[in-house]
C-alpha cells in the first residue's frame, strides 16, 4: 500500500469549500450525539524557544462517512523574523480507521484555515438572519479572506465592511476579492454593525463594543486563556452559542469574563452541534445578537482533511509514496 502526500498546493487544488462546509457540519452533528472520540488536545511547552507544539487527535462516525486523523501543530512567534518560517505550521496524520494504515500526510496550515472558515459558515448558516447581505470583517489577515469565501456559500453576501490597523492587509484583501463585492474600509464600530460579522484578531483588550440590533458574530481570534475580542458587557447581552464547553470557558472568546464571574453556566445557549443535530434552537425572530464562541476542534480538521484525501483520491492529486512497510 502507499500513502498521499498533500503539500499546501495540492490542498488547495482539492478542496471543495462547500463540501468542507457540510463536512464540517456533519462532524458537529456527530459530535453531539457522541459519534466522535475526541481527547482533550495536548501541550508541549518550549519556553526557550518562544513556541510550543500541540496534538489533535479525533475519530468521527458522521451519517455517511467516518475518518480518523492527528494533527501535529505548533505556535513560534520568533519564526517569521528568525527563520522566515510561519508562527504557525500544521500536518495532520490522515488514518484508515479499520486498519490504522496511514492514508495521507497532509499540510495542516491551509487545512486550518479552511476548517476555520467552515465552522463559521456553519454557525452563519444557523444563527445569522437570512436576508444577511453584508458581512463585517475585524481583522483583514489571511483568515479573513477564508471567512468571506465560507460565509458567502450560505448567506448571499455581496458587500463587505473590512477594519485593520493594517491598510496593506486591506490592500490585499481588496485586490483579492474588490471584483466580485463591494469592499468597503471602515472602523471596527462600521464593521461591527453589519448583519454578520467575523472577529480574528489576536487581541487581549476588547476591541468590539457593540454590534447591531440583530447582529450574529462569528468570535474566532481567542484561542489562548487572556484573550477576548469582544467586551464582556456584549457577551453578557448575547444568545452565546459555543463549540466545546471545556476550550471556551478555558481559552475561547468567553474565557476572560467566565474567569471573572461575569458568565457562567446560565448565560451559554447551546453547543453548536447541539443547534445543528437539533437539540437546540438555533435563530428564532425573537432573536437580537448571537455570538459563536470558536476554538477550533479536532474533528474539524478530520472532516476537512476526509473532504481533501476523498477528492485528491479520485483526481490523482499529490504524490503516492511506500511511507510504512507490509511485512508483519
Amino acid at each position: 500500500m502507499e500513502s498521499l502526500l498533500l503539500s499546501s498546493d495540492a490542498v488547495r487544488e482539492s478542496v471543495q469549500l462547500p463540501a468542507v462546509v457540510d463536512a464540517v457540519e456533519s462532524a458537529f452533528a456527530a459530535y453531539a450525539r457522541g459519534d466522535v472520540q475526541m481527547p482533550a488536545k495536548s501541550y508541549i511547552d518550549l519556553p526557550q524557544y518562544d513556541g510550543d507544539f500541540r496534538s489533535m487527535p479525533a475519530y468521527v462516525e458522521a451519517d455517511d462517512w467516518e475518518a480518523a486523523a492527528v494533527k501535529w501543530v505548533n505556535s513560534h512567534v520568533n519564526n517569521p523574523d528568525s527563520h522566515d518560517l510561519p508562527t504557525v505550521m500544521g500536518t495532520i496524520v490522515y488514518s484508515d480507521p479499520e486498519t490504522a494504515y496511514p492514508l495521507a500526510l497532509i499540510d495542516g496550515t491551509v487545512l486550518t484555515r479552511l476548517r476555520t472558515g467552515a465552522a463559521a459558515a456553519v454557525a452563519t448558516r444557523h444563527l445569522a438572519p437570512e436576508d444577511a447581505t453584508t458581512l463585517g470583517l475585524v481583522g483583514a489577515g489571511i483568515q479573513s479572506h477564508v471567512q468571506l469565501r465560507a460565509i458567502a456559500r450560505v448567506r448571499p453576501i455581496d458587500s463587505v465592511v473590512v477594519s485593520d490597523v493594517d491598510d496593506e492587509a486591506i490592500a490585499d484583501f481588496r485586490e483579492r476579492f474588490g471584483e466580485d463585492y463591494d469592499i468597503r474600509s471602515g472602523s471596527v464600530e462600521a464593521a461591527a454593525a453589519c448583519p454578520v460579522v467575523s472577529t480574528t484578531t489576536p487581541v487581549r483588550d476588547p476591541i468590539v463594543e457593540a454590534v447591531g440590533d440583530r447582529t450574529h458574530v462569528n468570535a474566532m481570534g481567542a484561542d489562548a486563556a487572556g484573550k477576548q475580542e469582544l467586551a464582556s458587557e456584549l457577551l453578557q447581552g448575547a444568545k452565546l452559542v459555543i463549540d466545546d464547553y471545556e476550550q471556551c470557558t478555558h481559552s475561547g472568546e468567553i474565557n476572560v469574563p467566565w474567569t471573572a464571574g461575569l458568565l457562567d453556566d446560565d448565560d451559554i445557549h447551546a453547543e453548536l452541534g447541539d443547534i445543528v443535530a437539533g437539540n437546540a434552537e438555533g435563530r428564532t425572530g425573537d432573536d437580537g445578537v448571537t455570538v459563536f464562541d470558536s476554538t477550533g476542534l479536532a474533528i474539524q480538521d478530520v472532516a476537512a482533511a476526509h473532504v481533501v484525501y476523498e477528492r485528491a483520491a479520485t483526481e490523482g492529486i499529490g504524490t503516492r509514496f511506500p511511507l510504512v512497510g507490509t511485512e508483519t
